[in-house]
């Protein structure tokens, strides 16, 4: 089956030839006789590109491809007509048609043309099916998280990432400022315009100016060339200032001028330069203290703080820590090309009393060492583990057993807590640990095997 082509022509013999020629060069035609009829058809079928007659009796043909437009953005649209003008032709051209041709017609170049035509909306689509994968990649789908606090935040993300709202991101180092930063842009009407990104505390105060403004050629020592800044860079876009608490006060001064109007002068230029930029902010410092100590301006504070986002500490969610370990060994786990493991339930129970002053960051990184090198050499790092205390002998007593039986069982439990508590009093040193209950390294060695334990789990 060929690409799928709509034709709309009122004339049935042109029809029936353009129909039979077309097939010849492999396309399907999905013929058409009026304007209505043709919407009716692009209603229920999925064309590749569309030819329409320019003059039809019940619409012309630059009225149908407004309608399909409406209908199915994009879609390539060939007109042709008996009575071509170059008037016709300009407004065709203009009003969106990719191609304008005239009869009668040469059928092999309006198969070159619809060729052009499919390949181009093929690629289209391609783009649109990219880059919603590049959204959901770089959106939501990093930010996991079931929990009430998160929710809300996603929430909030969505209700407001369609303005153009000045945005405040609080929250501890870590915490995924930048994520939700970035997914408010890609789901903005600025998202087909690059997203810029400034850490303004790894930036020295001294060229915080230059780079968030621009400068001209001359205007210091080692200005070489005009250069723009981020502000110009972000124009029509996102532009997010992380870690804006860390801004001096004479930059505040100057940022604050060009958030109330709208344009910017170049170091070294005294030209304004009008700039469109939505402005999302983030910091981790306490910046109502910060004014009240007079180290950030109160007026910069309020035209920042627009829409304040709060993003929860890791601690505060410890209900997504499976989540987020599950997400992060799969995705560790497929760059380096292994198989995930799942974190041991005493290593969760670590995690979850663990304070995670690096937030999400630092459980990040922990999973990428934890696929890199294994488990035990990840959970010291979370400090003790608790492991479940061996169950007492006395209270492990089946009455219901024969003696010999039941005395077996209780020898065998019995070695088994006495064994784990020495390989634990020894940290899993097996040397250490035989010489402790007076028995070969070899006997030693065998009864960890008959119960199961490994030297690893102790380390």
């Amino acid at each position: 089956m060929g690409d799928l082509v709509l034709l709309a022509d009122d004339d049935p013999g042109t029809r029936k030839v353009a129909r039979a020629n077309l097939s010849l060069e492999g396309f399907e035609v999905l013929p058409a006789s009026c304007g209505a009829e043709a919407l009716s058809r692009l209603a229920e079928s999925d064309p590749l590109a569309m030819v329409s007659d320019l003059k039809m009796p019940d619409m012309d043909g630059i009225a149908l491809m407004d309608r399909v437009h409406a209908l199915r953005p994009g879609l390539p649209v060939v007109l042709v007509t008996a009575h071509a003008t170059v008037e016709t032709a300009v407004q065709a051209m203009r009003r969106g048609a990719l191609h304008y041709l005239t009869k009668p017609i040469r059928y092999d170049e309006l198969a070159l043309v619809l060729r052009h035509a499919v390949a181009t909306e093929r690629t289209r689509r391609d783009v649109l099916r990219l880059r919603g994968e590049l959204e959901r990649a770089a959106g939501f789908d990093e930010m996991v998280g079931a929990s009430a606090e998160m929710q809300q935040v996603l929430a909030l993300v969505e209700q407001v990432a369609p303005a153009s709202a000045t945005v405040l991101l609080r929250g501890e180092t870590g915490t995924g400022k930048e994520l939700v930063a970035r997914a408010l842009h890609r789901r903005s009407p600025r998202r087909d315009r690059p997203f810029v990104a400034l850490n303004c505390s790894a930036v020295p105060q001294a060229l915080m100016e230059s780079e968030l403004f621009g400068h001209e050629k001359g205007a210091f020592t080692g200005a070489e060339a005009r250069r723009v800044g981020r502000f110009e860079q972000a124009d029509g876009s996102t532009l997010f200032l992380d870690e804006v608490g860390e801004l001096d006060l004479a930059v505040q001064a100057k940022l604050l001028r060009v958030l109330q109007e709208r344009e910017l002068h170049r170091v070294g230029s005294t030209a304004p330069v009008r700039v469109d930029v939505r402005i999302v902010a983030a910091t981790n410092r306490d910046l109502e203290a910060m004014v009240r100590e007079g180290s950030f301006r109160e007026d910069l504070y309020y035209r920042l703080n627009v829409i304040p986002i709060r993003l929860p500490a890791l601690r505060e969610r410890p209900g997504d820590l499976p989540a987020l370990m599950a997400h992060f060994l799969g995705d560790f786990a497929r760059r380096y090309g292994r198989e995930p493991t799942p974190a041991p339930p005493e290593v969760l129970a670590a995690a979850r009393e663990h304070t995670w002053p690096g937030n999400v960051r630092e459980l990040r990184n922990l999973c990428e060492r934890a696929v890199v090198m294994g488990w035990s050499a990840v959970a010291p790092m979370l400090g003790p583990v608790a492991r479940p205390p061996p169950p007492s002998a006395a209270a492990l007593v089946d009455f219901g057993l024969p003696l010999l039986e039941a005395r077996q069982r209780l020898v065998e439990r019995f070695e088994r807590e006495y064994l784990s508590r020495l390989l634990e009093r020894h940290h899993g040193k097996v040397g250490e640990v035989a010489r402790a209950a007076g028995i070969a390294e070899r006997n030693l060695y065998e009864k960890m095997k008959q119960y199961g334990m490994s030297r690893e789990d102790y380390r």
